[in-house]
Order: structure tokens, then C-alpha cells, then sequence
């Protein structure tokens, strides 16, 4: 539900933010000369041409997919106004990257691509599911699909190989063993660098205390639990007795090399990090500032200057027009409005940003990324092809407890996306056609006809989901693909990719999952503007070797096997 506390402080705060100016910053000129890295890993490469791209219309196109996420009964209230999330990854191996769409009321849906953008249905019986990731749970080369539950612990549906004719996998649902928790978020990854994957979960407790009752009353709680990988079975570590969890990243706040934890709270709870000391976690205090309603996590490289930065989006109006504010203030004048002094959540988004002493620095506003909507799924991705990340958010919201004087109980909203002017500076790209008034919730990011551009699928809530065919002009981009078979963890999670060009070096990482309960899919997307010369690129793996690949080529997806 994510509704705030005290969000009559948001006017002002939308007043001050949607004043501030962006300049336009250009794209880094001349050539960079690519830097000199030692490879101490030898690795297979394999090349393949990415799909000529159709006609280029400068925006997206939208398609209808065939599944809806509805909530129980005719009235959407508290808390599946939250609605679910989708995952995105080629779970059988022919090259087209699939979708995986969670549900509330109803079975999840898992679309085949069959290339041309053409899908086929295959309903997953789970119920309830809110989050969802496609990774390589059991280290056995296959992928499989995890989901969250709305009380629930996750349930696994493992990839028991090829089914009778050969052509689809066949999934069977199982428990993980000692994972036992109530789970609302997830992350995978090598956390602990043992080459196998770990789990973090965290639990939405205002859901669960509403759902269940006493039962959860009377419980040891849920909260924030770290498993780790032993064998077949996991460890449990509990972090915290206590969450509000609507976003989970496996960032490096600390600045060790190693993921550390960021858990993204709703309500008044203040967001919750973990950081690695010897093989111990421990809580910190990683940021001075953070959004008020934690909703998504998601972090990249914006400015190409070697540092992830980190965003949190929060809910904050992306308009002062008189029609939108008009749809926000009864809601708001029904709610307490005061923030405590020195309160260090803002209710807007925020942007992470290092500072020359390696402190982090709010610079939503001053990026121009801080005003969104009720913002849902935000997630970085180089929309455009010309080397910088762009952002795109998907928002509005639906509940009778809050909106019950709109049509529908619905607060109507269009989605935003705003384009990276360069180094790490944002502007409003209405004219891409990206905003939908479906009400988003779970967004991922994928090329999912291979022609080397990065395309969008939305899970909404109440409405059909929707694909968004990347048709935009210009540019031109790489894609890589790891492979680790000897480890457990087969696609490398953790890994981080840097594509040096003569542009500047280009970062990406290898990732479960980002924004709100979303999957990401292990291939990497680079884009770069035509011309630009491609020197090399770096993997740094997992375990922290690396390798070294040159004679790279344009419009090309690169298959790296260690």
C-alpha cells in the first residue's frame, strides 16, 4: 500500500523540488583511452549478431500481454493495492528471454518467447505471489523461478529439465529447506563469496499483522533474514526482528567490494543496512538522508565515472497542475502531517550520490529525478543507445481506504521516464510514449526480440500487463552473457562488467533482481552512440578475478564462459 504518514509536508516539498532547474550537461567528448587491466582468468567467447532492428518510430510501442494481476473481491483494498512483481531471463536456453508475472488472485503466468515479440501462456498455480526472480537456485546450470508470498514464505519452482518433447522445461514446485521466514522481498546473490547463491529476505509486517492477526501478534515476527548457502540447505541468520520491506539491494554502500544490504522500508521505518565486518554483519548508518517510503531500490553507474550510484523511490507528485494536486490532497489532508525535527526521510526520491570525501549525497532534486508519482518499480536502463542510463518509473495507485473519492477508488497517474542528458543528469522524455495510465506496479528491462535495445514489460494491477517495444531512433549497443558452470553460482551474480570505449568506460553488474519485486535478467545491455570505438571489455568476477576480452565489434551479443 505504501500510504505515508504525514503527507500533507509533501506540498511543500513538491513546490520546492519541481522549482529546481536541470541543465543539460553533453555526452563526454574526444576519445578515452581504454585502461590497462591485468586478466588472470581465462575465458570462452562466442559472438552472435544481434537482429537488424525494425523501422525506428523515436518511441515505444505498446502491446498487450496476456495476463492481469487482480486483487481478491470487487474492491481493491490495503494491502494488494501493492500488486506484484514480474521477472525476465531465458529460462530454456534458445536465445529469447522470457517473462515470469506474479499474481494476487490467481495463478502466476510464464510467457514463452517465441521470437517476434509472439509469447505462449503457461499458468504457474502459485498462490498469492508478490515478488519474483529467475536465477540458478540449486547451482545445477538450470534456471529457475522464485516467488515471494503475501504470508508466506518462498516457494521454489525448479527447472527439472526438458519435459517430453523436449522443447520446454518442466517446473515442480518445492520448499527450500530451513527457509522458513514470512517473505516479502528477495535477493540473490554470492554474498558471502563461497561460489554458491545466498538468499536475503524481508517481510512487509503491516501486511502480515493484517492478514494474520493474533497469529502474527502472538509469533516471533518475521523481519530480515540472511541465508546462507551449506550444502543443499541454506543457514539462517536473522537480522532483524522487525521490517516494513518493500525493496531489497545487494549494494556496496561500504565501498569493500563486497554486497552489503539495503533493505527499503515503508511507513515511518527508517530504511535498514547491513554491512560486512570479517564474516560478521553488521547494522549501519550508510546514508544521512533517505525517501520516507521505501518502494524500490535500483543502482547504476549514470555519470560513467566508476561509482553506482543508488535510488530509492518514494511517492511525491511529478506535477504541480491543478488536476493532479487535486487527486492528491484530500488523501493527504486525512493523514498527520508533521515530521519530527532532524527527521532524515524525505518523501520524495532519493539519489545516492558520493561525494569527493566518499560521503553519500541526496541529488534527487538537483539530478532532477525527484518527483514521479506514487512511485512503484524505478529502474535505471539505456533506453536510447547513447551510453548513459536513463530511468523509468511506473506509478499510480488503487484503494478504497485512501482514494475512495476518485473513480474506481483509483489515483490515475502516467508513468515516467526521463532521459539522462549526460554525467548522471535527468529531463522528462514524454514523447517516447512510456506513460501508460494502467497503474504499474513490478517493471523489468530486457531485449526481448534480440535486435540490441532495450525493451519494457509492466505488470499492472487491474489491467492487462504490457509490453513496451523499444522503437527508438539511433545508437547502437552490446550485449553479454556470463556463464561460471564449474560454480554454483552458473550466471555470476555479482559480477561486474566494464565496457571501455572511447567514449568513457561503461559499468553494468550481474543482479537477481531491482526495483519493486523484479527480476533482471543476467544479460547485459550496453548501449554507446554510433562511432564510437569499442576497446575492450572486463569481468570482474564473483570471487574477484578477472578477464580480459578485446576485439569486440558493435550490435553483438558476446557469450563469456569461464
Amino acid at each position: 500500500m505504501s500510504s505515508h504518514l504525514r503527507l500533507l509536508a509533501l506540498v511543500s516539498g513538491c513546490l520546492c523540488g519541481l522549482l529546481v532547474g536541470c541543465s543539460q550537461i553533453a555526452p563526454l567528448a574526444g576519445r578515452v583511452s581504454p585502461p590497462r587491466v591485468a586478466a588472470t582468468v581465462p575465458v570462452q567467447v562466442t559472438t552472435a549478431p544481434l537482429a537488424a532492428p525494425p523501422t525506428c518510430l523515436n518511441q515505444f510501442v505498446p502491446h498487450t500481454l496476456p495476463h492481469t494481476t487482480r486483487a481478491h473481491g470487487d474492491a481493491v483494498h490495503l494491502f494488494e493495492s501493492n500488486g506484484a512483481g514480474v521477472a525476465i531471463n531465458d529460462l530454456n536456453g534458445d536465445g529469447l528471454q522470457d517473462i515470469v508475472l506474479a499474481n494476487l488472485d490467481g495463478p502466476a503466468t510464464l510467457l514463452w518467447n517465441l521470437g517476434d515479440l509472439n509469447f505462449r501462456k503457461e499458468s504457474l498455480p502459485d498462490e498469492d505471489t508478490r515478488a519474483v526472480n529467475i536465477v540458478d537456485v540449486d547451482g545445477d546450470g538450470r534456471l529457475d523461478i522464485v516467488f515471494t508470498h503475501r504470508t508466506a514464505s518462498v516457494s521454489l519452482w525448479r527447472n527439472a529439465g526438458p519435459d517430453a518433447a523436449g522443447e520446454y522445461p518442466r517446473f515442480v514446485r518445492e520448499t527450500l529447506p530451513t527457509v522458513l521466514a514470512p517473505a516479502y522481498v528477495m535477493a540473490w546473490g554470492d554474498v558471502n563469496g563461497a561460489g554458491s547463491l545466498d538468499l536475503v529476505t524481508g517481510s512487509y509486517d503491516a501486511d502480515l499483522s493484517l492478514a494474520l492477526g493474533n497469529t502474527f501478534l502472538f509469533s516471533q515476527g518475521a523481519g530480515v533474514y540472511y541465508y546462507a548457502r551449506q550444502g543443499d540447505g541454506f543457514v539462517p541468520q536473522r537480522l532483524s526482528a522487525q521490517s516494513q520491506a518493500l525493496a531489497v539491494a545487494l549494494y556496496d554502500f561500504s565501498g569493500d567490494g563486497r554486497p552489503d544490504i539495503v533493505i527499503g522500508n515503508d511507513f515511518d521505518s527508517p530504511d535498514q543496512t547491513w554491512a560486512h565486518e570479517g564474516d560478521a554483519w553488521v547494522s549501519r548508518v550508510a546514508f544521512s538522508q533517505t525517501a520516507h517510503s521505501t518502494m524500490s531500490l535500483d543502482w547504476g553507474n549514470i555519470d560513467n565515472q566508476g561509482q553506482a550510484a543508488l535510488l530509492a523511490a518514494d511517492m511525491k507528485p511529478y506535477s504541480l497542475d491543478v488536476n493532479v494536486i487535486a487527486r492528491w490532497l484530500p488523501m493527504m489532508a486525512s493523514m498527520p502531517h508533521s515530521l519530527p525535527k532532524h527527521d532524515p526521510q524525505v518523501m520524495e526520491n532519493v539519489l545516492q550520490i558520493r561525494d569527493s570525501q566518499g560521503r553519500f549525497q541526496n541529488q534527487g532534486v538537483n539530478r532532477g529525478v525527484d518527483a514521479s508519482g506514487w512511485s512503484w518499480s524505478a529502474k535505471f536502463g539505456d533506453l536510447d543507445n547513447d551510453g548513459f542510463l536513463d530511468l523509468y518509473v511506473v506509478n499510480g495507485m488503487i484503494a478504497a481506504e485512501l482514494f475512495g473519492y476518485l473513480p474506481n477508488n483509483e489515483l490515475v497517474e502516467e508513468n515516467q521516464a526521463f532521459r539522462n542528458t549526460g554525467q548522471g543528469r535527468f529531463v522528462r522524455a514524454p514523447a517516447w510514449g512510456l506513460g501508460s495510465t494502467a497503474s504499474g506496479r513490478g517493471m523489468s528491462m530486457a531485449d526481448l526480440d534480440n535486435d540490441g535495445t532495450l525493451d519494457i514489460v509492466v505488470n499492472n494491477l487491474q489491467s492487462p500487463s504490457q509490453l513496451f517495444e523499444n522503437r527508438l531512433c539511433g545508437g547502437s549497443s552490446l550485449e553479454v552473457e556470463l556463464a561460471w558452470p564449474a560454480s554454483r553460482n552458473t550466471r555470476a551474480l555479482g559480477a561486474q562488467v566494464e565496457l571501455h570505449t572511447s567514449m568513457g568506460t561503461l559499468t553494468r553488474d550481474v543482479r537477481s533482481g531491482s526495483g519493486y519485486l523484479s527480476g533482471d535478467t543476467a544479460r547485459l545491455h550496453f548501449g554507446f552512440p554510433d562511432g564510437a570505438t569499442l576497446y575492450s571489455l572486463t569481468v570482474r568476477w564473483p570471487d574477484g578475478q578477472t578477464s580480459l576480452i578485446d576485439g569486440l565489434a558493435a550490435h553483438t551479443r558476446l557469450f563469456i564462459t569461464r
